[in-house]
């Protein structure tokens, strides 16, 4: 098992940068992906960025270019690094450790961007 916790939210103007952290229970080495996901009100949670234990990252198309995801494994940590936010980023975000037999979620933060 694996315990993650998500910090960083806040509320932002468009245009802004904020930085998430997810903090694991244990050597995130051993786990096959570290992933941020986010969930809009009235919508369905969907992907935002992942991460291999071999650091390959993949993002979706709408955060491209602006969102970077990044780990440190001496510190059992991974992180999102958000530019130029939108309006449409508004969402709570979760930090997700994806093991072969399991997906372990963070309870989650709240980033709001206004215009």
């Amino acid at each position: 098992q694996v315990q993650v916790v998500e910090s960083g939210g806040a509320s932002v103007q468009a245009g802004g940068s904020l930085t998430l952290s997810c903090a694991a229970s244990r050597s995130i080495r051993s786990i096959n992906a570290m992933g941020w996901y986010r969930q809009a009100p009235g919508k369905q949670r969907e992907l935002v960025a992942i991460i291999t234990s071999g650091g390959t990252a993949n993002y979706a198309e709408s955060v491209k270019g602006r969102f970077t995801i990044s780990r440190d494994n001496a510190k059992n940590t991974v992180f999102l690094q958000m530019n130029t936010l939108k309006p449409e980023d508004t969402a709570v975000y979760y930090c997700a450790a994806l093991l072969i037999t399991n997906t372990y979620w963070g309870q989650g933060t709240q980033v709001t961007v206004s215009s």
